[in-house]
């Protein structure tokens, strides 16, 4: 599959890219959301309201897919509210939160043993046709920066497994402590009042709702990476629609259609 063009936008002026990452370049935590969705269809369901397992996945799959792409401490935020909701007694965000990154690192561990030790090679873990990409921008002379919802310490470790961390000039940038002190947008707002490129001269790549709407917010050009995780081979239809309905300019499944790509962005 190619190029799915909406607005046909030209990003022959950018001076940044923005990059999320998990879904967007790595594979490494693919399948996460298989694992933040059960937990708490279980969170919620221990409540007794009454309501079908269905009911409350489908509750839980739309603020999580909203949210993806914010830290992740805001999707357990939500959980918390919804537990309110029914009438039951929250934990603290951050406890849903460590719950949920123990049973993703017990499904993700033997990925992560295999680029340490080098049984695997980082492409294993990559959208295909990601370096292809990052070269071609470096080339071209953009500033590339990586954002995550992720914790900022996974972050630079999982880049660095996949050996992106030299592509991004820029900065990685993952969630903090203090949540409240890092977002997409604020990374966006600093970047452009900086003068290293106003909001015309970015652009972005990303599979979720949060930085294509951030990007277009700004007046930059955004490519939406549908992938269907993990083979990454089509277009993910969900998550499509909901790239589409932030305003994203492309939509793709993975890079491999990076020529194609790059006469719609940087016309000769």
């Amino acid at each position: 599959m190619g190029v799915e063009v909406i607005t046909g936008a030209a990003a022959a002026g950018a001076r940044v890219a923005l990059f999320d990452f998990d879904g967007t370049l790595s594979l490494i935590r693919s399948g996460w959301f298989d694992v933040m969705v059960p937990m708490m269809v279980e969170v919620l369901a221990a409540l007794g309201t009454g309501e079908s397992e269905e009911s409350l996945e489908e509750t839980v799959r739309e603020f999580v897919y909203r949210l993806t792409g914010k830290q992740t401490i805001y999707q357990m935020i939500e959980l918390a509210r919804q537990v309110e909701l029914r009438g039951g007694k929250a934990e603290d965000p951050l406890v849903y939160k460590r719950r949920y990154l123990d049973r993703l690192h017990a499904r993700i561990r033997h990925r992560l043993e295999e680029l340490e030790s080098g049984a695997a090679a980082p492409e294993k873990y990559l959208v295909p046709g990601s370096r292809a990409l990052l070269e071609r921008l470096r080339s071209r002379g953009l500033r590339l920066y990586l954002a995550s919802g992720t914790d900022q310490e996974f972050v630079h470790r999982e880049a660095e497994l996949l050996r992106l961390t030299e592509y991004f000039n820029g900065g990685i940038f993952g969630a903090l402590d203090n949540y409240k002190s890092f977002s997409k947008k604020i990374l966006i707002e600093t970047i452009i009042s900086r003068a290293e490129c106003s909001g015309d001269e970015l652009l972005g790549f990303g599979d979720g709702y949060v930085e294509i709407e951030n990007v277009k917010t700004a007046g930059g050009v955004a490519v939406g990476v549908a992938t269907d995780e993990p083979e990454c081979r089509r277009t993910d239809e969900w998550k499509r629609n909901r790239l589409l309905s932030v305003g994203a300019d492309y939509i793709i499944p993975n890079y491999l259609c990076l020529e194609e790509l790059q006469k719609y962005l940087f016309p000769e």
